[in-house]
C-alpha cells in the first residue's frame, strides 16, 4: 500500500505541475499551453526529478491528458477553471494501453485474479466478478478515501458479435413497455395491456436518520483546518470513516436495485419507449428567497434517491445490447403530463405535482398522473 500512495503522490504532483505551468503561461505570455507541448517536457521532467524515472512513461502521459481534458472542458464552458487537487483527495491514475505496452498484467478471467504493477514492483490480490471478460486494454487505479480502500478498474475488448438489428435479429419486436419515471412511484410501466408500478424504495431518506447522527457526531470532533494548521483528530477520522461508510451503503443499494429493475425489464419486452429527462435542471436549488426550499430539498432527494438519468442508461444498453430498441420521445415537445392520453389536449394546470389524478375537461377522461403519462407514450409509439 505504501508504494500506491506514492505513486499517487506522484501523479498528483505532475498533475498540479501542469495546471502551474499553464497558468504561468498564459499570465506572463499570453500563450496557451497545448498537451504536446507538456507531453514532450516530460524526459527532461523525469531526468530533473528522478523519482519519476521509475513510473511508466505512459501513464504519467495520462494524467498530462488529464489535464488537457479538463481545460478543453472550461473552453468550452461545461466546467469551471482546473483548479490544484489536494494529494489527500486526489483519486488515481491511467495505464492508457494494453499490458504490453504499458507495464501491468492481470492474471484471472474475470473473476478475482492478480494484478501486476511493474513500474511499481507489486502484485495485488483482486476480489471481484463481471458478467464478460476479454483482452485487457485500459487500466486505471482508483483511491476512495471515505472507505480508504483501492480499487482496479480494467476496461476489455470483447470478441462478442455485435447485436442485429430488424431482419437479422432473432427478436420479434412484439413486446413493447412504456415506462413513466415518479417519485411517488419510482417507475410505471405500460405493456398495452397492464399497468406495473414499481414503488420507490428510498434508500437515501432511509438511512437518512443514521446519516444525521453520525454526521452531528463528526461536528463534535477535532476536524482539520490546513489555515490554522490544525489537524483532524483520531475520533474525527473514525467518525468520518463512519458517515462515508452511511452514504456508500445507500449508494450500492440504489445501484443494486436500478440493475436488478432494469434487468428484468430488458429480459421481458424487445422496445421500449421512455422520455428524456434533464435530472440536472431537475434537481437545482430552489432560488434564494424564494418559497418552497423545504419542498424543493424534498423533491431533489427523491429524484436522486431513484436516479432518473441512470435508469434510462441502463435499460437503453441493455435492451440495444440484446438487439432491441429504445426510443427517448422529447419531453418538451410531448408534455406527458399534461396532456390528455385520449384526446391530447393539454393541460398547464396539470404540471402541477400535487395534482396526482388529471380529469379532461374536453373528453371526460380520467387517469391517474404517473398511468396517464406512460399510456400517453405508449400511444405514441403506436
Amino acid at each position: 500500500m505504501t508504494k500506491l500512495f506514492a505513486a499517487r503522490r506522484l501523479h498528483a504532483y505532475l498533475y498540479n505541475a501542469c495546471v502551474a505551468h499553464r497558468r504561468y503561461e498564459w499570465k506572463a505570455n499570453k500563450h496557451s499551453v497545448t498537451y504536446f507541448e507538456q507531453q514532450n517536457c516530460l524526459p527532461e521532467f523525469k531526468k530533473f526529478w528522478e523519482e519519476y524515472a521509475r513510473l511508466n512513461s505512459l501513464s504519467l502521459q495520462a494524467t498530462v491528458k488529464r489535464v488537457d481534458l479538463a481545460y478543453k472542458g472550461f473552453f468550452h464552458g461545461l466546467r469551471k477553471p482546473p483548479k490544484f487537487k489536494s494529494i489527500c483527495k486526489y483519486s488515481g491514475w491511467t495505464y492508457p494501453s494494453s499490458p504490453k505496452k504499458s507495464g501491468w498484467r492481470v492474471e484471472g478471467k474475470g473473476e478475482h485474479g492478480r494484478l501486476t504493477l511493474k513500474d511499481l514492483g507489486i502484485t495485488l490480490r483482486m476480489r471481484g466478478k463481471v458478467k464478460q471478460w476479454g483482452e485487457p486494454t485500459t487500466l486505471t487505479i482508483v483511491h476512495k478515501p471515505g472507505v480508504n480502500q483501492w480499487f482496479a478498474s480494467i476496461t476489455v475488448e470483447l470478441e462478442d458479435a455485435p447485436p442485429k438489428f430488424g431482419s437479422q435479429s432473432d427478436l420479434s419486436y412484439e413486446s413493447v413497455v412504456a415506462f413513466d419515471l415518479g417519485t411517488e412511484t419510482a417507475i410505471t410501466t405500460y405493456n398495452g395491456q397492464e399497468f406495473e408500478e414499481i414503488t420507490n424504495p428510498r434508500f437515501t431518506q432511509v438511512l437518512e436518520p443514521k446519516i444525521k447522527k453520525a454526521s452531528k457526531e463528526l461536528r463534535r470532533k477535532r476536524a482539520p483546518n490546513r489555515k490554522k494548521r490544525i489537524k483532524a483528530s483520531n475520533r474525527w477520522k473514525k467518525h468520518r470513516r463512519k458517515v462515508s461508510k452511511l452514504q456508500r451503503k445507500a449508494g450500492n443499494q440504489r445501484k443494486d436495485w436500478q440493475h436488478k429493475i432494469t434487468s428484468d425489464l430488458a429480459s421481458r419486452y424487445d422496445i421500449g419507449v421512455s422520455e428524456k429527462l434533464n435530472t440536472k435542471a431537475m434537481t437545482q436549488k430552489a432560488k434564494k428567497g424564494g418559497k418552497g426550499k423545504k419542498q424543493k430539498a424534498g423533491l431533489n432527494k427523491s429524484i436522486l434517491s431513484v436516479g432518473f438519468g441512470n435508469l434510462n442508461k441502463l435499460l437503453t444498453y441493455k435492451i440495444e445490447g440484446k438487439g432491441g430498441l429504445m426510443l427517448i420521445l422529447d419531453t418538451r415537445k410531448l408534455k406527458p403530463s399534461q396532456r390528455c392520453p385520449q384526446c391530447h389536449t393539454v393541460h398547464k394546470e396539470w404540471a402541477e405535482l400535487s395534482n396526482r389524478y388529471h380529469v379532461c375537461d374536453k373528453c371526460g377522461f380520467e387517469i391517474e398522473r404517473d398511468r396517464g403519462s406512460v399510456l400517453l407514450m405508449y400511444n405514441v409509439d403506436e
